[in-house]
């Protein structure tokens, strides 16, 4: 039998072992946070929504009998969410750990674990260390190395040679990485046997990342004492206030009817593609009293660009693309 001081000592290391695991779990939170609803699951519904919808989107065997059904591409769900936390965990770490984006975070995002105190940049550096080769394992598993090798360069060229700081740079660095996450996304999502995108499915990757390279400045409305801090020279700070603004909602109607057209719709789903592009519109050039304002302008603008991912699910039966 196992005598009580032993069984007590094992059971105050297992709940020490407890409390350091959801400390480190929640730390790790603490730097996806901010990116998880907005980068990470509209990512992966890319992806599983262009299996499921459209097999126009990959190559692969002509066979119908062999395309994946939704049951099998749902299986593959956790697969795809953990290709797109693990490699945007790696971005933000790298993103969050330089000095200048500490003296930010302490204006625009003070719950962030390294203004908080609760892990230092040098213990950030070495958690990388870790991360990374795991990362780049994962993503050789997955078959998507190549994105994966992509987004890595893209990450330090954003961060550590600070392309990130540039304007116009940004927006180009962001909207190639968009289009790496969501390719390996589709890749992911419909497994080995469909080795490569079809014109179609680089079109609308292409689309979408068009959609991030020229829209995606909404979010840096809300950020620009930070940013002015920082030194970043965002379109907002860069060409002014007004002109991001004019921009952005010049594009977010514009992209509504390409994706719309791009998948052939009918009425109702450009109806409903329409409103959320209006509302996203005239409240980037209309309601901006406060920076609470363009905060939820920015939620708007994320939802109305998760919508875009859904429309391969509302295309007409039988589409085969433009």
């Amino acid at each position: 039998m196992i005598s009580l001081p032993i069984l007590q000592v094992f059971i105050r290391a297992l709940a020490s072992s407890s409390r350091k695991a959801s400390l480190a779990l929640n730390i790790l939170w603490g730097f996806l946070e901010s990116d998880f609803v907005t980068f990470a699951i509209p990512n992966t519904a890319f992806g599983v929504f262009g299996a499921i919808a459209s097999p126009v989107l990959v190559q692969g065997p002509s066979s119908s009998s062999t395309h994946l059904t939704a049951t099998q591409i749902l299986q593959r769900f956790p697969l795809i969410l953990g290709f797109n936390v693990a490699n945007l965990l790696i971005f933000d770490l790298a993103n969050q750990r330089a000095p200048q984006s500490v003296a930010e975070d302490r204006i625009n995002k003070p719950w962030r674990p390294i203004p908080r105190g609760q892990v230092s940049m040098d213990q950030v550096r070495r958690l990388m260390l870790v991360c990374i080769p795991v990362t780049m394992a994962l993503n050789y598993t997955l078959g998507v190395w190549q994105q994966g090798t992509s987004i890595l360069v893209l990450t330090w060229m954003y961060n550590d040679l600070r392309g990130g700081d540039e304007a116009f740079l940004r927006e180009i660095l962001i909207s190639i990485a968009y289009g790496l996450f969501n390719s390996g996304s589709l890749a992911v999502a419909v497994g080995p046997g469909y080795p490569s995108l079809s014109i179609q499915g680089l079109t609308w990757t292409a689309v979408i990342s068009g959609v991030i390279l020229t829209t995606m400045q909404v979010q840096d409305l809300k950020d620009q004492e930070g940013d002015r801090t920082r030194g970043r020279r965002t379109i907002a700070l860069f060409l002014g206030d007004q002109v991001s603004r004019v921009s952005i909602a010049f594009f977010v109607c514009f992209w509504s009817c390409v994706c719309v057209k791009f998948w052939a719709l009918d009425v109702m789903p450009f109806l409903f593609i329409a409103l959320l592009a209006a509302i996203v519109a005239i409240r980037v050039l209309f309601v901006r009293s406060a920076r609470g304002e363009d905060a939820r302008t920015w939620r708007y603008w994320c939802l109305w660009h998760a919508s875009l991912y859904t429309l391969p699910l509302l295309a007409p039966r039988g589409f085969q693309g433009e």
